[in-house]
């Protein structure tokens, strides 16, 4: 596996068309979204805009303060915390695609000078050394082997004392989850390590573990009420992965569901912060 497979699981091309029509679905302006329109879909990580809004409420963030976003996906987050806090923004992504979707969506809210976004890979940021005040990745590891390497260079770009937000999916117990899910087609691009090896792993790389939780019971509960609301006729509260997945989404959310429920996968969130 090389990094370059992972793109194509989530780029096709078609992101910017599949997301106007769904805006105009929705009787939203698809050249002058709103944030609050926006939000069912540019959330690309579980629990969508709960788990962000959940993840700011536990910072403290000023508008002096510069974050980065490391695999920012079409921008949902960068633009959350920016107009929250009004502070700047850099988020990095391996799809072009989703760099360029993230950059006129941010245009389009207003937010152009406090959010950016470059094309490359967590591993090997373009970036120097102790420049970022906090960092923060949502469903992002599970593509990348070698963890120990992505874990060091985010040490790498903050700054002494520079807080680290994981939001992913651990490897819970019993076998692999079926495939395909939101984040990979087959096992070939699906990396998932236990709760202990994360933060172990963070703890080599030079970071303090403040907290570690699991996010599963919270999950289940995301995927019970957007069930009830789709039984309802209404649409479900997270549409990111439709929008990006289309035909495949409903097979990857149906996998991921099953292995959030008897256990084989396992959601935390995860704060540290550099030494």
């Amino acid at each position: 596996m090389t990094m370059s497979d992972v793109p194509g699981h989530y780029s096709r091309g078609v992101l910017r068309a599949r997301l106007r029509a769904a805006l105009i679905d929705d009787g939203a302006d698809p050249d002058h979204p709103s944030l609050d329109a926006l939000a069912p879909y540019d959330q690309f990580h579980g629990r969508g805009l709960e788990a962000t809004i959940e993840i700011a409420d536990a910072l403290a963030v000023s508008a002096a303060d510069h974050l980065l976003d490391v695999g920012s996906g079409i921008g949902g987050p960068a633009r959350y915390f920016a107009n929250r806090f009004g502070c700047h923004v850099t988020g990095i992504d391996l799809t072009d695609e989703f760099c360029d979707v993230a950059r006129e969506l941010t245009r389009a809210a207003g937010l152009g000078a406090r959010v950016d976004f470059t094309t490359g890979d967590a591993l090997a940021m373009p970036f120097a050394g102790e420049r970022f005040d906090g960092a923060y990745s949502m469903n992002v590891s599970m593509n990348i082997a070698d963890k120990t390497a992505l874990y060091r260079e985010i040490h790498r770009v903050l700054k002494p004392g520079g807080w680290l937000v994981l939001s992913e999916i651990a490897k819970g117990t019993g076998d692999d989850p079926d495939f395909p899910t939101p984040w990979a087609a087959s096992a070939k691009t699906s990396f998932l390590a236990s709760p202990e090896a994360t933060t172990s792993g963070l703890a080599a790389a030079g970071f303090d573990v403040v907290q570690m939780r699991s996010t599963r019971a919270d999950a289940l509960a995301g995927i019970a009420r957007a069930r009830a609301m789709v039984d309802r006729g209404e649409k479900p509260p997270h549409r990111a992965v439709s929008l990006i997945h289309g035909e495949l989404a409903a097979a990857a959310m149906a996998n991921t569901a099953r292995a959030l429920a008897d256990g084989r996968l396992e959601p935390i969130e995860v704060i540290a912060h550099r030494r």
